[in-house]
């Protein structure tokens, strides 16, 4: 169907006019009038019914002036949403994030950005390092947030660091080693928890140990995230490695107790992780810029 012809139509229908309908479309009312004979030909079916002054609709005409109307009210509301989309007004966000972010810095981001964009749907979905750059790969998620080291930054990803955290070796209060300092072999002689094979943290402290020939600590309790894992050595079992970010508030109401480790101060990254040559989407870019900016309170 000629959806330049049914436009014509409708306008004629919708203003009685032929010379109406004309002056809205801008162009003459001669070309009005000829298209739509020639519409009314390709169709099989005549339109109006032939009188002198003014229109008048056949009942086929008139059903279909109705059913056009549906049809142009409809791509009107495909066009505003395709602007709002464009705009980012409007669309959805996969997030997917490690747990460090996930816990501590995506719910604020996610909030304050849904303040301004009610209408944009947001999914965020918490796992290790490893499974949120498969997801971003395989384009499960627009986005991954990411806290661990930069060296396992994948080359097909683009990289932009927020900031850096301490990582903190933490036991009981009531530990032995509770705010002293002690060596790396000391350090790895005790039964730590953590959390499972994928965790950054998990693989940053094997490297450590290998960087320095040691034998990886025993891991005794493996959980799959990083709330049972504070609490269980709050408990007074066990020793964590773990993102300052996390534990930094336990510490400072003595919950928790720092061990520093001689020569050993490694850092996190914080960043936020994309497709590399892939254009984003203007909400995600919205959504970026807030990450990007601190919280007013802040």
């Amino acid at each position: 169907m000629n959806i330049h012809a049914l436009r014509l139509f409708y306008y004629v229908a919708e203003t009685g006019s032929v010379t109406k309908a004309a002056v809205r479309l801008n162009i003459s009312q001669p070309a009005v009038t000829s298209q739509i004979k020639k519409f009314e030909k390709e169709l099989g079916m005549p339109l109006f019914n032939p009188q002198g002054r003014g229109i008048s609709l056949t009942s086929f005409g008139a059903e279909l002036a109705k059913q056009a109307g549906n049809f142009f009210t409809y791509e009107e509301q495909i066009e505003a949403f395709v602007e709002d989309y464009r705009a980012g007004r409007k669309g959805k966000l996969r997030i997917a994030a490690t747990y460090l972010p996930a816990n501590f810095l995506v719910p604020g981001w996610a909030a304050r950005f849904k303040a301004g964009h009610p209408e944009i749907e947001m999914v965020i979905t918490t796992t290790n390092s490893q499974l949120a750059f498969e997801q971003l790969k395989r384009h499960e998620a627009d986005v991954a947030f990411y806290g661990g080291g930069a060296e396992e930054k994948p080359d097909d990803i683009d990289w932009l660091e927020l900031f850096e955290d301490e990582l903190w070796f933490v036991v009981a209060p009531s530990h032995p080693y509770a705010n002293c300092t002690v060596t790396l072999p000391e350090m790895m002689l005790e039964p730590f928890i953590m959390r499972e094979e994928g965790s950054s943290t998990r693989a940053r402290l094997v490297s450590l140990c290998t960087a320095y020939g040691l034998k990886p600590p025993q891991v005794t309790l493996q959980f799959s995230g990083l709330g049972e894992v504070i609490r269980s050595v709050m408990s007074g079992y066990g020793a964590n490695f773990i993102s300052s970010l996390a534990v930094r508030e336990f510490v400072e109401r003595k919950q928790l107790a720092r061990v520093r480790v001689e020569g050993i101060r490694l850092k996190n990254n914080i960043a936020i992780c994309t497709r590399r040559n892939e254009s984003l989407t203007a909400a995600l870019q919205q959504f970026i810029e807030i990450c990007r900016t601190p919280a007013p309170e802040m």
